[in-house]
């Protein structure tokens, strides 16, 4: 008897539609074939051990199973479920009629017990996309897979649940999740604030503009000046993710398996801050099986990194070309698989060795030409994407022992929030723009028009600073985002004097 039970594959941070088709005729041997890995093939020992430990019976007779379509390549144990419900009614133990209704996914334990699986959201996504009545994952993806509304989501915890709701018991109940409830409720919730920080005005100042404008930044600065502590913080200052955003950034950590059993649906910017051990394939993505890297985990949010002349020259080469796409193509022999990529780059480093270079009371011991060369690990191109640069310097005792009120992240994040919106209706007529940071240079012309005082004060500050030719443009893109932050339609002279300070590592004396 032939039956078919759908699962679903992962292409990217989306999911296809796999037909499992199962054949049961006189005969004694087993087959299964499409292109399945090998944590599939090995799924024929684990279904039968779980089939006899729950009473049912795996078919004696000749077995061939095809995963459609055959051509691609399918990975994981997440097949183990449809597989030994598609056996099961092939060999006439259950029926058949509602198999076509339903997607079905979910790994096998030995005592017949469902494991939780990666991918859930966007399964569910496509079995709606593909008019499924519904779809039968485990019971620990199932508010994940429930944020998907028009669709019936069913958890269950061992296959016999499965095979009785298959039957027509209640044996399951439809999940269901108030997406937009859910969302609201944790959407403004931090572990850490800006108040946590005293001292360090300036560079909260430069932390708001960089935020407000989606500006990348970078903070140089000797040990234990508060460069971590500050860039952990910024997530708390971003303008709140919308509900598409959400869905999005879920999606991929759906995919990558990075979402728990309490964590149906991500309400906060993203905050990733990998090891400078990683390899560039962590860092993009990729793997002999493609699977999203740091930076699209870090999709709508902030990637950090930290001690960035520690990062391999190469992991940090691979960076440029997504950073300024906004998305990373991954190509192998026989597929190729986009992931987004928008994220905020804030990187932090010592600005030498020892550490101590422009330190207000300690000595830099370094050789002569070492910063400079300890600078040079990072390459000029990848700091063309950097559009502040802001020196951090140890906070003084006084203000560490200051007991007065320090502003919230709050206060920060309203101006923040204003100076998008300011942003969003400027660009609303074009779709691959949404703040400052993404302008062209025909953006640049077209909204950053410079009184003539102005373009004086920028001509005398690049040649006195010896600014180089690509600082130009970052200037004017920052003025913009402190201007909007002053709600002012001009570039006023203030602006742009204030913009010039985030370019001090552009300054051919820095680390002479």
């Amino acid at each position: 008897m032939l039956v078919k039970t759908y699962g679903s594959a992962i292409f990217g941070i989306n999911a296809l539609i796999i037909t499992i088709e199962v054949n049961v005729g006189k005969g004694s041997k087993f087959f299964l074939v499409g292109l399945p890995d090998n944590a599939i093939k090995e799924s024929h020992e684990r279904v039968l051990a779980a089939l006899n430990n729950v009473g049912r019976k795996f078919p004696r007779q000749r077995v061939v199973i095809n995963m459609a379509p055959a051509d691609m390549k399918k990975e994981g144990s997440a097949y183990d479920l449809p597989i030994a419900i598609g056996l099961l009614a092939a060999s006439q133990q259950i029926s058949d009629e509602r198999l076509e209704d339903y997607v079905i996914m979910g790994e096998l334990s030995l005592d017949g017990s469902i494991k939780p699986i990666k991918g859930a959201l966007p399964i569910a996504l496509v079995a709606k996309e593909k008019g499924f009545k519904g779809v039968i994952v485990p019971f620990e993806n199932a508010e994940e897979a429930a944020i998907v509304e028009g669709i019936e989501v069913y958890g269950a915890e061992n296959i016999l649940e499965v095979c009785d709701f298959l039957e027509g018991e209640p044996a399951l109940k439809p999940v269901q999740v108030d997406t937009e409830s859910m969302f609201l409720q944790k959407l403004n919730y931090f572990d850490v604030d800006f108040s946590d920080v005293k001292g360090q005005e300036n560079i909260k100042r430069a932390l708001e503009i960089a935020a407000s404008g989606g500006h990348n930044v970078i903070m140089i600065g000797p040990p234990g000046s508060g460069k971590t502590m500050l860039a952990r913080r910024i997530s708390s200052i971003l303008p709140p993710l919308t509900l598409n955003e959400a869905l999005e950034t879920t999606k991929i950590h759906s995919v990558a398996g990075l979402l728990g059993a309490e964590t149906s649906l991500l309400t906060n910017r993203p905050f990733r801050s990998p090891h400078h051990t990683i390899s560039d394939a962590g860092l993009v993505g990729g793997g002999t099986y493609p699977q999203p890297g740091e930076i699209s985990l870090a999709q709508n949010g902030v990637l950090f990194l930290d001690e960035l002349p520690e990062f391999k020259r190469s992991v940090l080469e691979v960076m440029r070309q997504p950073m300024e796409d906004r998305v990373v193509t991954i190509s192998r022999a026989r597929v190729t698989v986009e992931y987004p990529a928008s994220f905020m780059l804030v990187a932090a480093m010592n600005p030498c060795p020892c550490g101590y270079y422009n330190h207000p009371t300690k000595s830099c011991v370094c050789a002569p030409g070492v910063v400079k060369k300890y600078l040079n690990r990072i390459s000029g191109p990848l700091f063309d994407r950097i559009d502040l640069h802001v020196e951090v310097v140890p906070v003084p005792f006084k203000e560490l022992a200051e007991t007065s009120s320090i502003e919230k992240s709050d206060g920060v994040r309203e101006r923040v929030i204003r100076a998008r919106k300011i942003q969003e209706q400027r660009y609303q007529s074009n779709p691959k723009v949404y703040n400052n940071a993404q302008m062209s240079h025909d953006d640049l012309n077209k909204y950053c028009q410079l009184e003539e005082a102005g373009k004086q004060l920028l001509k005398n500050a690049m040649e006195k600073l010896h600014l180089s030719a690509r600082a130009y443009d970052r200037i004017v893109k920052v003025s913009r985002t402190i201007a909007d932050l002053d709600e002012s339609e001009t570039i006023h002279p203030a602006h742009l004097a204030e913009a010039i300070q985030y370019r001090s590592l552009d300054r051919e004396s820095w680390g002479d």
